[in-house]
């Protein structure tokens, strides 16, 4: 196969706010404001990414205000506590930043954003050095291919590999991101290898079968052919 999948340059936004280390808490909001944006790298030198300044770090300020922690509290939320004080983006923020590469693909961007739960990532080059930002909704951009392009790909892909004319006839049909993979096949049993090479198929939401073996009558595909079953398949 020769489909490439999407990278992070594809999706990210180029042009970034930033700020450096000495920016002040008013500053910081004032940014994030303007910019309708939840987080903001923290730069220094030429543009090298060293901390990431979110909203989280400037909530325990309000959240502090007007209490008294006990000392449980106090010992167990010490780094919240040390923000509450903390008045320049250098001393708020997260460091190191979390980051990725414009050459990641978008799964594994999605992955790093999974396991560390945030909601976007500093884009940078090798040296550290700020390209962009890419968010949760950049990720998304790919379910917003048109069915008649994923359509193309699956058959151009995976149908004309696994079950080239003329021993087989698999039609393939998209609807909202749904892959429908219908007709006659020679060998069955390459169903649940053409399930996971769709799934992988940027833009694809599901993916539901109709097939039959050549010899037998057109029928649905029996239950062990599911998508749903399918998806556990080694």
């Amino acid at each position: 196969m020769h489909g490439s999948p999407h990278i992070v340059n594809d999706v990210m936004t180029h042009t970034v706010a930033a700020i450096g280390r000495g920016a002040t808490f008013k500053e910081i909001v004032r940014m994030m404001h303007d910019w309708k944006v939840s987080a903001l790298p923290v730069l220094e030198g030429e543009g090298r990414v060293v901390g990431v300044v979110s909203e989280a770090d400037l909530l325990p300020k309000e959240e502090f205000r007007d209490s008294d922690p006990d000392r449980h509290t106090q010992l167990r939320r010490l780094s919240d506590l040390a923000k509450a004080g903390s008045v320049t983006a250098g001393e708020l923020m997260t460091s190191p930043a979390l980051t990725v590469h414009a050459d990641a693909t978008l799964a594994q961007a999605a992955r790093t954003m999974a396991h560390a739960k945030v909601k976007r990532l500093p884009v940078v080059d090798e040296l550290g050095m700020l390209q962009g930002i890419v968010s949760r909704a950049d990720l998304l951009k790919v379910f917003l291919r048109e069915d008649e392009e994923i359509a193309e790909e699956v058959n151009r892909e995976v149908v004309a590999y696994l079950f080239p004319l003329p021993a087989s006839s698999a039609r393939v049909a998209v609807r909202e991101g749904i892959v429908t993979l219908s007709g006659r096949i020679r060998d069955t049993s390459l169903v649940p290898v053409a399930a996971r090479l769709i799934r992988a198929v940027e833009g694809v939401v599901d993916v539901e079968f109709d097939l039959s073996a050549h010899g037998t009558s057109p029928e649905p595909a029996p239950a062990s052919w599911s998508h749903s079953e399918d998806a556990s398949a080694p």
